[in-house]
């Protein structure tokens, strides 16, 4: 059985190699395990920075997202994005970001101001792309633009 829930600071160890895992897998990147790990320590110091949560069987995580807020003025509330998403390869296809994504909506709407979610995906990751629509979730119409200012 699956069992979610906001994650501890004692998961940090669990959230830095989901997320070592994920940059590898999905970039080919190796994350600086000492700069990720104050990363992910500073959501738990700062929670205006958001929130993990974490999917687990057997009392072992399996999975974890974190969730960020994105102001919308021209809604006067918040989206939440969803990111660092994990899922280790041997429990994928079995429920466990619907687990995940049922969580983070029930969440979203208890809190009363949150007016969507929203997540970005790899173009070319159709396993996800597929696994999110499944969920309700639907390309938006914007494409993502980033600058590095490092």
């Amino acid at each position: 059985m699956i069992h979610i829930r906001i994650a501890q600071p004692e998961d940090t160890e669990s959230i830095v190699e989901f997320n070592m895992a994920m940059a590898l897998e999905t970039e080919q990147k190796e994350l600086d395990r000492d700069v990720l790990t104050n990363g992910v320590q500073a959501v738990f110091k700062d929670q205006s920075y958001g929130f993990y949560v974490v999917a687990e069987a057997d009392n072992k995580p399996i999975g974890s997202l974190l969730v960020t807020s994105e102001w919308s003025d021209w809604r006067n509330g918040l989206f939440w994005w969803i990111q660092s998403l994990y899922v280790l390869p041997e429990w994928r296809r079995q429920g466990v970001f619907r687990s995940l994504h049922a969580f983070v909506t029930e969440r979203a709407r208890q809190n009363g101001s949150i007016h969507g979610l929203r997540l970005c995906v790899e173009t070319n990751n159709t396993p996800a792309r597929a696994c999110y629509e499944d969920r309700g979730m639907t390309p938006s119409i914007y494409t993502l633009y980033e600058q590095a200012l490092e």
